[in-house]
C-alpha cells in the first residue's frame, strides 16, 4: 500500500511538473518574444560615410520599423548599461542607418538594432565588433584637369569638410620634376601652374583625412597638352602689308603737311614782269641823281626806247 501510495505521488508529480512547463511559457509569452530581432549586423564605412545595416525583418503586410543605438568609448568603459539614440534613426523603415553623424570620435563604438511592429517590439541585436572610424575605406578623389589660356587647373570632388588632397603635377618629357601642393577643400578651381606652349602637364591626386591620419591612393592619371599658337598666314600677310603702308604713307603725309603749313605761314610772292630787274641792281645804285634819267633809260629795251622818241 506504502508503495502504491509512493508511485500516485510521483504520478502527480510528473503531470504537475508537466502542466507547470506547459503553463509558464504562456504565462511568460509577450510582445517581445513574438517579434524577432534583426540579424546580419555590419558597417559600410567609404570616404568617412558610415552605414549600419542589417537583414530585415519579414512580417508580410506590415511596416517593421527600426530603432538604433550607439555607445562610444567613455559609455562602453564607465556607464555600459546607458545607450544612446541615433540621430537620425528612431523608428525608421529601411534596413539600414546613416550613423555619421553619431561617430564623432575615432574610438570603438557599439551599436545596436531593434524592430518595432505597432505594439511588439524585438530584442535588441548587437553588432558582433566594435566600429571604429579608421577602417573606413578611402578612395581616390575625381577630378577635372582644364586650361585656362596657359594656366593649368584643376578641381577636385567635394567630399566634406574633413577631406584635404594632395596634388602631384609634373611637366611630361624625362626627368621632370614632380611638385606637389596641398588643396585644402574640393569644389573650387584651384591654378596649378602657368604652362609653356607646346608642352604636355600631368596631374594626379589622393585623399587625406587629418581625423584618422590616413591617405587614399592616388587617382588615375590625367594629361593635357598646350598647342603652340603660331601666327595664320593671312594674318601674317595682313601685318606686313600693314606695315609697308605705314613706311611709304606716313613720310608722306609728313611732308605734305609741312608743305601746306609752309604755304599758309610764309606765302612765297611773285612779282610782276614789270617790277622785276633786268640788270644788276648794284648799277643802279652807282648812278648819280641827275643821271637818273639816262640810268632809267639805260635799262629800258631798244623797243620802249623807241617808243619813248616818238612821244
Amino acid at each position: 500500500m506504502q508503495t502504491f501510495t509512493m508511485v500516485l505521488e510521483e504520478i502527480w508529480t510528473s503531470l504537475f511538473m508537466w502542466f507547470f512547463y506547459a503553463l509558464i511559457p504562456c504565462l511568460l509569452t509577450d510582445e517581445v518574444a513574438i517579434l524577432p530581432a534583426p540579424q546580419n549586423l555590419s558597417v559600410l564605412s567609404t570616404n568617412m560615410k558610415h552605414l549600419l545595416m542589417w537583414s530585415p525583418v519579414i512580417a508580410p503586410g506590415e511596416t517593421v520599423y527600426y530603432s538604433v543605438e550607439y555607445q562610444g568609448e567613455y559609455e562602453s568603459l564607465y556607464t555600459s548599461h546607458i545607450w544612446i539614440p541615433s540621430s537620425w534613426c528612431s523608428l525608421t523603415e529601411g534596413p539600414e542607418c546613416d550613423v555619421t553623424d553619431d561617430i564623432t570620435a575615432t574610438v570603438p563604438y557599439n551599436l545596436r538594432v531593434r524592430a518595432t511592429l505597432g505594439s511588439q517590439t524585438s530584442a535588441w541585436s548587437i553588432l558582433k565588433h566594435p566600429f571604429n572610424r579608421n577602417s573606413t575605406i578611402l578612395t581616390p578623389p575625381g577630378m577635372e584637369i582644364t586650361k585656362d589660356g596657359f594656366h593649368l587647373v584643376i578641381e577636385l570632388e567635394d567630399l566634406g569638410p574633413q577631406f584635404e588632397f594632395l596634388v602631384a603635377y609634373w611637366r611630361r618629357e624625362p626627368g621632370a620634376e614632380e611638385h606637389v601642393k596641398m588643396v585644402r577643400s574640393g569644389g573650387i578651381p584651384v591654378h596649378l601652374e602657368t604652362m609653356e606652349p607646346g608642352a604636355a602637364y600631368c596631374v594626379k591626386a589622393q585623399t587625406f583625412v587629418k581625423a584618422i591620419g590616413r591617405y587614399s591612393a592616388f587617382s588615375q592619371t590625367e594629361c593635357v597638352e598646350v598647342q603652340g599658337e603660331a601666327i595664320p598666314l593671312v594674318l601674317a600677310l595682313f601685318a606686313f602689308v600693314g606695315f609697308m603702308l605705314i613706311l611709304v604713307v606716313v613720310p608722306l603725309f609728313v611732308w605734305k603737311m609741312g608743305r601746306l603749313l609752309q604755304y599758309s605761314c610764309c606765302p612765297m610772292v611773285v612779282l610782276p614782269d614789270t617790277l622785276k630787274i633786268t640788270n644788276s641792281p648794284q648799277k643802279l645804285i652807282s648812278c648819280r641823281r641827275e643821271e637818273v634819267d639816262a640810268c632809267a633809260m639805260a635799262v629800258m629795251s631798244p623797243e620802249e626806247l623807241l617808243r619813248a622818241w616818238i612821244s
